[in-house]
């Protein structure tokens, strides 16, 4: 099975970014792919509380899932949409950071909202408080497809590799990891987590990234780290974009999960513990 990772460069302008994704979608069905993921904050990617809320749509408004949608019926494809910010009915305001799962009918086949908060001092320089902006979801989801089931998490997820296990045995073989990496961790983590999270689970993880300077018209501008990556269920790397935006394509064989589960069965080893 043909699948497409997009490597996008968001901006904080949403309608810029549908284009881009509408395009490169585009670009992916044409060659061949039948399953096609864009990066975590597909919409918008902004530093800026002020201008997120003078941009972002609740669900139903939002013109870039309509958009993308659409993409996804047009050319009957499956389309991961790594995830959208989007405004909620919280009483503190605060977003969704949003994973939509379409079918090539164009209806939402699932949807996922990041667990896992990006709370940290990376540098003296460099601080992040995704908490503020957004609210952590609650509930994992595991989506069923034509060629497999797809556990759905995103960017800091990864980090936890509790959440994973709880999706492979649940019955997924292709993990989602779309991400906003930060530049300094991802040099530092991004190949290693996403390698260990599928040699750990006998699971495909597909991890379309946003790479490079982010423009910006309010706040700080953001660099990413890119290097989208396509991992395979005994750990080998398949695909890394590097750092370019574009359109990558690699080729899955289904049958190598049940061929690494075979091998090591870990998902079968659980025991029981007292401590510590």
């Amino acid at each position: 099975m043909r699948v497409a990772l997009l490597q996008m460069t968001s901006s904080d302008q949403p309608e810029d970014n549908i284009k881009t994704a509408v395009d490169m979608i585009a670009a992916a069905a044409a060659g061949g792919a039948r399953y096609v993921l864009t990066p975590e904050v597909t919409n918008c990617l902004s530093s800026s509380r002020s201008h997120q809320q003078s941009v972002l749509q609740q669900q139903e408004d939002d013109p870039t899932l309509a958009a993308l949608r659409a993409a996804a019926a047009e050319h009957e494809i499956w389309l991961t949409i790594g995830s959208l910010g989007l405004k909620t009915g919280d009483a503190d305001g605060r977003f969704a950071n949003r994973q939509f799962l379409i079918a090539p009918s164009g209806e939402i086949a699932a949807q996922y909202d990041k667990i896992h908060m990006f709370d940290v001092q990376v540098s003296a320089e460099e601080t992040y408080r995704e908490s503020d902006g957004y609210r952590p979801g609650g509930k994992a989801v595991v989506a069923q497809t034509d060629f497999g089931k797809i556990g759905l998490t995103i960017c800091y997820d990864v980090r936890f590799p509790y959440l994973h296990r709880a999706l492979a045995k649940a019955g997924a073989q292709i993990l989602t990891a779309p991400a906003a990496f930060s530049y300094v961790t991802g040099a530092a983590h991004w190949h290693a987590l996403l390698q260990a999270r599928a040699i750990e689970t006998g699971c495909f993880v597909l991890a379309p990234a946003q790479t490079g300077t982010h423009a910006a018209t309010r706040g700080p501008s953001r660099k990413t780290y890119g290097h989208s990556l396509v991992i395979a269920p005994w750990g080998e790397i398949l695909l890394d974009a590097g750092v370019d935006p574009g359109v990558s394509f690699v080729d899955l064989d289904m049958e190598k999960v049940a061929e690494a589960r075979n091998r090591v069965p870990s998902l079968t080893h659980d025991r029981e513990f007292d401590g510590p």
